[in-house]
């Protein structure tokens, strides 16, 4: 799978061995940053991310901040992001099988790479189902997306 992958300063280190990890399980990353840890601004991290995916240069996203919360918030500004903090592997696939999400958001100062790891394999595994209840209920927030988008 193509993957566009970022962080800010909190996230690096996480980031960068996720980057490492999904690499040798032959997954194309595109990372995009930070590459150390000089702070840098989280929404400059979540934007990057976005115009990856809205560009088509990735499928998924994967953005590590220190709680999650600031990267998820800004991702979602974005038309066609649906980003959520996981740090369980239940919600991780959950979100992706109801809600179509395509960025997930993880805390590097909630959750350890070992975690990190198992809900990334569990966020990549998973599809949207399509079931028509889970479809009706994306519509719906697609109709809200270009209800309030300029």
């Amino acid at each position: 799978m193509r993957l566009a992958l970022s962080s800010d300063h909190a996230g690096y280190e996480l980031k960068r061995d996720l980057a490492a990890i999904l690499g040798q399980k032959g997954h194309a990353v595109l990372d995009l940053g930070t590459h150390s840890t000089a702070p840098c601004d989280y929404p400059d991290a979540a934007e990057s991310v976005a115009q990856a995916l809205r560009n088509g240069d990735a499928e998924r996203g994967i953005i590590v901040c220190g709680s999650g919360a600031g990267v998820s918030i800004a991702a979602n500004k974005f038309p066609g992001i649906r980003a959520a903090v996981c740090h369980d592997t239940y919600s991780a696939h959950q979100a992706v099988e109801h809600d179509d999400m395509n960025v997930l958001c993880i805390g590097s100062r909630v959750i350890g790479s070992a975690l990190a790891q198992d809900i990334v394999t569990s966020f990549l595994g998973a599809t949207f189902s399509g079931e028509p209840r889970h479809q009706r209920r994306l519509d719906k927030i697609l109709a809200i997306e270009k209800k309030f988008s300029r």
